[in-house]
């Protein structure tokens, strides 16, 4: 299938080529005209916080929800200051007539505790609270808190911030152009050709454009957040490349070996396609896993996930094939124009991405540098290629025999060093930031500052109570659960009981903790309302209070993901053996990677526990100490399992050919890595520089994901692929592909690399060089 597929591909190039065009072009346009959906869905099965969210709906028409946010306003002449009022005050009922927003003004009666009263900053802050569906999609809600902020007025002493999860500033991420330049250098010094260099890079960015448009139409279907695209182009341009640079790195070693480019295009997608295929299928399975979680949140990130991955793998299947037989021999082929038009290239993407508008200009000046290659004789000349080494000769090859000399030593201080990283993940803790994480010149941390200055650190995030009112249930009875909320410890204030204004059938209490919305303090409190003051203060009563709103929301949805990673984990885990056991017929390597796979995690989720929890990040990345958020061990997990198995089955599935060509287990690992080592290095390289590059942004979710995802594939490629590998299987020797004779006969035979379905070519055992 796979050599059939590589051929039409490449007889028939104008049309896939063609057909890739016209569904970029036809997709974007349409989904322009209809817009993108995205939306945080945070709702539970069967959790507490779900039934209060459920009356609150019933009852109250979603009012106390938490969604929205606060216009909060200081003034040093006080906010009942003339001056001050009167502004705020038409600016308040300009905000109200907006569409979707309900606003409720210091100024009213139903606001008057919306001043502060508290210590040096009493009458000088004061918010309006702002609310609105919490159904509508972010685009909507952005286009609001766009419209609130220019409805705001200037006043001499006021200071007006907008705050609020529903408005927080969204950031534009400009890293994705920092690693696609930082890809450019890499893949040349890897390949030395700047049209090999090209191919991957173009194959990656078509398999993102076409599935950043499908998990736009899909947000229509499922709801997503709206940082599912970035993450979604993060792992795209990472495996996109990655996978593409495979293929033709298999493909110019069929050319070396006297192949013509067609067939070279097919040995290499009969051989390296397949174990694409296998490694971007274990991704998109690992991830899809996630939607058996049962929460929208996740499913909806799992799938704007998968639809980029599953569209880069397919280009990789198809329209990398096209392009070679578009590009022909001059693959092999670089001048020194192109070289220096590449260079300019990757600095304007690297410039842009960091700010530097003006770099920009490089790409007309690149545009020039080609144009005149054709005239100046100097740039159409070809780029020199130092000789290649012998495979004995590279130091790959003496690396490796390094390590098989002293295999224990290296496989300890592998272990050891990767279990010194993963200590921090004892101490892990996870949760949601709260808004004092955004930068500090942000108008949603400013405001999160000032209401924190003028009503005290909980005020950030209310706990919303309710319950239904069974038939008979008395004043005195709703004031009893007052008072206990009021004396409760941790709580600095409690609302009088409001009943729902429609029908009076169920009633609500705002709660605001003396603590930050992150503080664990806050969800020791939410724990304690639950099993002690709740039940003793309504019992007898009938009331089945519900601690809600978007902090108890956000808790529950931690500890119901938190449950269900060790059976998540379990299941990847069990997967991950079961299909290496199946590619390798051994017992003992899958069972190695699936523990190698655990430290190199283990190591990751460390590294991101001292930086983000700890806050050592902080002076470089201006963030401050917060919990993990809860998505991202199984996120994280899922994909560096994918990940890991692009290198696993790569560098493998060359050691077994060997094995299986030699018998000898000792120079089989040492023959193997050195075969495989230059693209291993160069994929990995590329993907830590991609993740890394994510660190630039403001989007702290992304910003975690790019760390653990920058260092597991770091150390996955250096300290598991590099040292622990062949150290481990010198220890083991022919072990490493023992398995019993009754399993080997169930057990189904796969060709990853498709080397059953190939014919044997000469022996060449040279490596390609960079220039």
């Amino acid at each position: 299938m796979f050599a059939r597929l590589g051929r039409w591909c490449h007889q028939h190039r104008w049309i896939v080529i063609g057909a890739w065009v016209a569904t970029l072009v036809i997709g974007s346009i349409t989904l322009g005209v209809v817009g993108k959906q995205t939306r945080e869905d945070f709702q539970l099965p069967k959790v507490e916080s779900k039934r209060g969210l459920d009356i609150l709906d019933d009852h109250f028409g979603g009012v106390g929800a938490g969604a929205g946010g606060n216009i909060v306003f200081r003034a040093d002449q006080g906010v009942e200051d003339p001056s001050v009022r009167g502004p705020m005050t038409q600016a308040f009922a300009k905000i109200a007539k907006l569409p979707h927003v309900t606003l409720v003004s210091p100024y009213e009666p139903a606001g008057a505790r919306q001043i502060s009263q508290l210590g040096p900053e009493a009458g000088k802050i004061a918010y309006a609270n702002v609310e609105i569906p919490d159904k509508l999609n972010n685009a909507d809600a952005q286009h609001i808190g766009k419209e609130i902020r220019q409805a705001l007025p200037h006043v001499d002493g006021l200071e007006t911030q907008l705050g609020g999860d529903s408005f927080a500033e969204q950031g534009q991420l400009s890293s994705e152009a920092i690693g696609v330049g930082f890809a450019i250098v890499i893949l040349i010094l890897a390949f030395g050709s700047v049209l090999a260099m090209g191919l991957p890079i173009g194959v990656a960015l078509a398999g993102i454009g076409v599935g950043t448009v499908l998990a736009g139409f899909l947000g229509h279907v499922i709801p997503m957040p709206d940082f599912a695209s970035e993450l979604g182009m993060m792992i795209g341009l990472g495996v996109g490349i990655d996978y593409a640079l495979f293929i033709v790195t298999r493909l110019r070693e069929n050319l070396h070996k006297g192949m013509d480019i067609e067939t070279a295009t097919v040995v290499a997608m009969d051989t390296a396609g397949r174990a694409v295929l296998f490694a971007g299928t274990t991704v998109v399975i690992s991830l899809l896993g996630m939607v058996v979680m049962n929460v929208t949140f996740i499913t909806g990130l799992a799938v704007g996930t998968v639809a980029v991955v599953a569209t880069t793998l397919t280009a990789s299947l198809t329209l990398l094939p096209a392009l070679l037989g578009l590009v022909g021999t001059r693959l092999e082929t670089t001048r020194w124009r192109g070289l220096i038009a590449a260079g300019l290239v990757a600095l304007a993407l690297v410039g842009v991405g960091a700010g530097l508008h003006l770099a920009i200009l490089f790409v007309p000046v690149a545009v020039v540098v080609i144009l005149a290659g054709f005239v100046a004789q100097p740039l159409r000349r070809e780029v020199p290629r130092r000789a290649p080494k012998p495979r004995e000769q590279t130091f790959a090859y003496r690396w490796s025999r390094l390590i098989q000399r002293r295999p224990w030593p290296a496989a300890i201080a592998g272990v050891v060093f990767l279990g010194v990283l993963a200590l921090p993940v004892v101490g892990m803790r996870l949760g949601f930031p709260d808004d004092g994480n955004f930068p500090k010149d942000t108008s949603t941390r400013q405001a999160y500052d000032l209401l924190a200055k003028g009503f005290g650190p909980g005020f950030n995030g209310p706990l919303v109570l309710t319950s239904l009112l069974p038939a008979g249930t008395t004043d005195a009875q709703l004031q009893g659960v007052t008072d206990a909320l009021g004396s409760a410890h941790g709580v600095a204030f409690a609302s009088p009981a409001v009943r729902s204004p429609s029908d009076g059938k169920a009633v609500l209490w705002r709660v605001v903790p003396k603590t930050s919305p992150q503080d664990q303090a806050t969800g020791d409190l939410v724990t304690r309302l639950r099993n002690d003051v709740l039940p003793s203060a309504t019992h007898g009563t009938g009331l089945d209070v519900a601690v809600s709103g978007t902090v108890a929301v956000r808790i529950d949805f931690s500890a119901y993901l938190a449950a269900r990673l060790p059976y998540f984990f379990g299941a990847v885990l069990t997967l991950s053996f079961l299909l290496l056991m199946v590619v390798f017929r051994s017992l003992l390597v899958p069972l190695k990677a699936v523990v190698m796979n655990l430290l190199s995690i283990g190591a990751a989720y460390g590294i991101v526990v001292a930086a983000f929890q700890w806050g050592w990040a902080g002076p470089l990345l201006h963030l401050e100490g917060a919990p993990i958020v809860p998505f991202l061990p199984m996120m994280l997990f899922a994909i560096v399992f994918g990940l890991s198995m692009d290198y696993e089955v790569f560098l493998l599935s060359r050691i077994r050919e060997e094995w299986d060509r030699t018998g000898d287990s000792h120079t089989s690992v040492a023959d193997g890595l050195a075969a495989t080592a230059r693209v291993i290095t160069a994929a990995a390289l590329i993907m830590v520089f991609v993740f890394g590059s994510f660190l630039l942004g403001a989007n702290r979710t992304v910003q975690l994901f790019g760390t653990g995802l920058a260092t597991a594939v770091l150390l996955d490629a250096t300290v598991v692929r590099m040292l622990l590998v062949p150290a481990t299987m010198e220890l083991l020797g022919d072990r490493n592909w023992w398995l019993p004779g009754w399993l080997g006969r169930v057990l189904p035979t796969v060709h990853v690399d498709g080397q059953a379905a190939v014919p044997p070519a000469p022996e060449d055992d040279r490596e390609l060089e960079p220039v």
